[in-house]
């Protein structure tokens, strides 16, 4: 298979190579770690957090059958970004920028 055949055998997985749930469970790993410290947390992740698919906390892509981890990390791009850019979170925003290029 080459590296640009489009796999429809596993999913979240759109070219070899590229792990959506993985990059959707990063840019989420570091929302968690933000949000940690009481003065980046606001009314809208206090509502958004607990939204986070039980499959994030496994990490079982299996598990997560409506592609919902990567549609909330989509669905909320800018609010990320702007959440890591007020932080300067790099690693957030790092993991947003590869989340948001390969697979929303």
């Amino acid at each position: 298979m080459s590296t640009n055949e489009i796999r429809i055998d596993e999913r979240y997985v759109s070219f070899t190579n590229i792990d959506c749930f993985e990059n959707a469970c990063l840019a989420i790993d570091r929302l968690l770690a933000v949000t940690k410290e009481a003065e980046h947390v606001n009314l809208y992740w206090e509502k958004v957090i607990p939204t986070i698919p039980k499959a994030y906390y496994n990490r079982d892509v299996k598990a997560d059958k409506k592609e919902a981890l990567l549609y909330l990390v989509c669905s909320n791009v800018f609010y990320l970004e702007e959440l890591f850019e007020n932080t300067d979170d790099e690693a957030g925003l790092d993991a947003l920028r590869r989340c948001e290029l390969e697979c929303c």
